[in-house]
């Protein structure tokens, strides 16, 4: 009753809708409804604000010894609780950003880091980074109450304390060779412990397997999970003297290695151990109703109660279906199936062969068209329905051609704590602690379940939980009804998906286009600059060629012997020469020059003797083929002449 009152308070102080989220703020603080509500208001300020105008009035810290609990007298046990937190009727707790103070050791040095709850663990680390020195990738920070935290998480969601105590480990860095014992820490950090715990009140022993690193809180915590006692009502035995903190890492706890024995039990007042007795007295009666109610839906399948006690009995005798402590689930579903197949013979699901992540990716994130519904078997070798289950209705034909055709089937097998423990987080981290929480309270008879899971664009959601006191045409109907939500899912994430492709094709058609015109582009650049860059070559070839010409141009005009006057003692002949443009060349040469002179001549005035031939009209002959050597007056160039130009072909 008071762990009741205390959750109705938290709700209404903090304004917390979720109740799972409520319970759990009370169990990190153990049920401690101050630090709770501390943990959520900030109260070193005590900020209160009027609902009637802007201005704040400061007020005391919540203390709800100041304000008591009005309790119902009505008599009536149909009544619901009376329970009403008692509240100042014209103010309202103002929410203020909240300062968060963390202590952080690293091997012989303290760091003191101070931030808001709205950065994420990975600032810290990006703080500790700076002062210490070492990669965010190298580091692991540890001390959560909460056990190993993302660096994406807001610290306002882990319901932190104001002052909070953290440790920084680095496995993957040597330890520092002047400091053994720091070297001897990191080395029990990386070391596993086997801790034998014994449930007192039940006389059981579970065998769990915790690194050095893992928090005395961490283990706590799965012994919750295994034993349904609240961490507030654990009663422990057998922890070191040294272990005074439930933040401690187990390497520092002083454990015996590698093994180390515990014992823990429930915690409950003289008041509790009168009501609980009365309690058990009740539950035999109970008791005996649901075992006798199990055993009619047996005798509904056609086997009587001493079969079932015999088939419960014999698969007990049989090899376990998964192996205790399971570190790979891959092995672990291989021998699951070998062990199906040799009790309950072939026809059965073919179960999915790798881990549950894997499981999801095959069923999910595929394209829409193909996504299956996700299946999860939970056996339980101890439950009287599991034989039966197993051999009447997941064996029958009709399930397994519709679990193989719409479901991807995986399953894990609950009956060794170890295992149970290994579901429960997975089931925790993928699900939520609503689902983890009704698998954990499941009783043994009620097993073995079948969860039917469908992929969401941002969750997992779970669409059916179905027990094993079923029939083979109830789970058929319970399938199909999960089939239907799935395929009006699945048709709007089709659409949805054709919609994105053909922006997405559309868009490629686009892009290609673009990059086919920027080719076209290219390629006309590119031609025309080769074009440019050909002209210019003639260009210099040309210039080159001209002033090739020019140069000797000049040299034949300057080698040339000087013009000889008319009145000259020698005989001198003059030429009169026509160019193709129609202008004359007129000049005397002396009648013993040779003819070679009058090409340099000519040549001299731009018409080489090598493009141009000389030619006389009568008789019509080409000059350029006679001897140069020969005199003027030898080749009848005297006294005068009239030569024309004319360029070879």
């Amino acid at each position: 009753l008071s762990d009741s009152r205390d959750l109705e308070f938290l709700l209404a102080c903090t304004g917390i809708e979720n109740i799972d989220e409520a319970i759990t703020l009370l169990e990190q603080n153990n049920w401690d409804l101050v630090a709770a509500i501390n943990g959520v208001i900030p109260q070193e300020n005590g900020i209160l604000q009027s609902e009637y105008g802007s201005e704040t009035i400061p007020g005391p810290a919540f203390n709800p010894a100041s304000h008591p609990t009005p309790v119902s007298t009505s008599s009536s046990s149909s009544s619901s609780s009376a329970f009403r937190p008692v509240m100042p009727s014209r103010q309202i707790v103002e929410r203020q950003p909240r300062m968060l103070d963390f202590r952080v050791e690293y091997r012989d040095r303290n760091v003191d880091v101070v931030l808001e709850d709205s950065c994420t663990v990975g600032e810290i680390k990006q703080i500790l980074e700076n002062e210490l020195q070492i990669p965010v990738s190298k580091m692991l920070l540890k001390g959560w109450k909460t056990g190993d935290v993302e660096d994406s998480t807001v610290l306002k969601s882990l319901h932190l304390p104001k002052n909070n105590s953290l440790y920084v480990l680095t496995p993957d860095l040597p330890p520092p060779s002047s400091s053994s014992h720091a070297g001897a820490l990191q080395e029990s950090l990386n070391q596993n412990f086997m801790l034998i715990i014994t449930h007192r009140e039940v006389q059981r022993e579970y065998n769990l397997n915790f690194s050095g690193s893992s928090t005395i809180q961490e283990v706590k915590r799965n012994v919750y999970d295994l034993t349904s006692i609240p961490v507030r009502h654990q009663l422990w035995e057998g922890w070191p003297t040294s272990a005074t903190d439930d933040s401690m890492c187990l390497a520092e706890s002083g454990l015996s290695y590698p093994c180390h024995r515990l014992t823990v039990g429930r915690r409950s007042s003289p008041a509790q151990i009168r009501e609980q007795s009365e309690e058990q007295s009740t539950d035999v009666h109970m008791v005996s109703d649901s075992d006798g109610d199990d055993f009619e839906d047996a005798t509904e399948f056609g086997v009587d109660d001493g079969e079932v006690f015999g088939m419960a009995s014999s698969a007990l005798r049989k090899s376990p279906m998964m192996p205790e402590n399971a570190e790979n689930e891959g092995d672990a579903l291989l021998q699951f199936t070998a062990e199906f197949s040799s009790r309950y013979g072939d026809c059965h699901p073919v179960f999915f062969i790798g881990s549950l992540e894997a499981a999801f990716q095959e069923a999910f994130y595929v394209k829409a068209r193909d996504r299956k519904l996700l299946a999860i078997y939970l056996h339980h070798d101890e439950s009287v329905l599991t034989n039966v289950f197993c051999s009447q209705m997941l064996c029958a034909e009709s399930i397994v051609s519709y679990l193989s055709q719409n479901f991807i089937t995986w399953a894990w097998d609950l009956t060794k704590d170890s295992n149970r423990a290994r579901f429960l987080t997975m089931c925790n981290r993928h699900f939520g602690s609503v689902v983890a929480q009704t698998i954990r309270t499941q009783k043994t008879d009620q097993f073995p379940l079948f969860l039917i899971i469908m992929g969401k664009r941002s969750s997992n959601e779970v669409l059916n939980v179905i027990q094993g006191n079923t029939t083979v045409d109830e789970l058929m109907m319970r399938l199909m009804a999960a089939m239907e939500i799935f395929t009006a899912q699945q048709q709007e994430d089709i659409k949805d998906e054709d919609e994105r492709e053909a922006r997405e094709n559309v868009k490629r058609e686009q892009d290609e286009a673009y990059r086919l015109s920027l080719e076209a582009d290219r390629a006309k650049r590119e031609a025309h600059e080769r074009e440019m860059a050909e002209q210019f070559r003639l260009e210099q070839i040309r210039k080159e060629q001209e002033e090739e010409r020019e140069a000797i141009r000049l040299s034949l005009e300057q080698a040339l012997p000087p013009e000889p006057k008319e009145e000259n003692a020698e005989p001198v002949s003059k030429l009169r020469i026509r160019t193709p443009s129609g202008e004359f060349l007129e000049r005397r040469f002396l009648a013993s020059s040779k003819l070679q002179i009058v090409f340099d001549f000519v040549a001299s005035k731009g018409f080489p003797w090598d493009e141009y031939k000389l030619l006389s009209t009568f008789p019509r002959r080409d000059v350029t083929q006679l001897d140069p050597n020969k005199s003027l007056l030898e080749v009848k160039l005297f006294p005068q002449e009239t030569l024309f130009l004319e360029a070879k072909e």
